[in-house]
């Protein structure tokens, strides 16, 4: 599914991403915002847990990395008595869209057809994402 996001969003900035508020996040903060995404709101101690194996990152490190998500404008941070209780503002797709402009900035390419390509032969697309891309593509030659 994320892939059919990048494509998206990839297609999509080529014209539209100017309206979009920048929020560039870190491989980090991908982390903590995919299991935000995924499910919210979420304690601390959820999250350290979940992410434990993963990146094997202390309390202090998560509760940091929040904090600045949360100065950047992409979490909000609720304090209910003693627990404090972290929810996504920045949304997954706005995420993608803008990581799909950087990535078209820093490659410095005019024609998308590398970047894609490179893009789908990497991932592994179930029958249902093929269809889905043909759709877009099919949609956005129409416009």
């Amino acid at each position: 599914m994320l892939i059919i996001l990048m494509v998206t969003a990839v297609i999509i900035n080529q014209r539209e991403a100017k309206n979009v508020e920048k929020i560039s996040l870190s491989d980090g903060e991908w982390k903590l915002m995919n299991l935000l995404w995924d499910e919210s709101p979420l304690v601390i101690a959820k999250i350290v847990n979940a992410l434990k194996h993963d990146t094997g990152w202390s309390r202090a490190t998560v509760n940091i990395m929040l904090t600045r998500l949360s100065e950047k404008g992409a979490v909000r941070i609720e304090n209910l008595g003693r627990q404090k209780f972290f929810y996504p503002i920045l949304g997954r797709e706005q995420a993608v869209c803008e990581e799909a402009r950087s990535t078209l900035e820093k490659i410095k390419t005019k024609g998308i057809g590398l970047l894609l390509g490179t893009m789908t032969s990497e991932a592994e697309l179930t029958d249902e994402e093929v269809e889905e891309l043909y759709r877009i593509l099919k949609e956005r030659s129409k416009k």
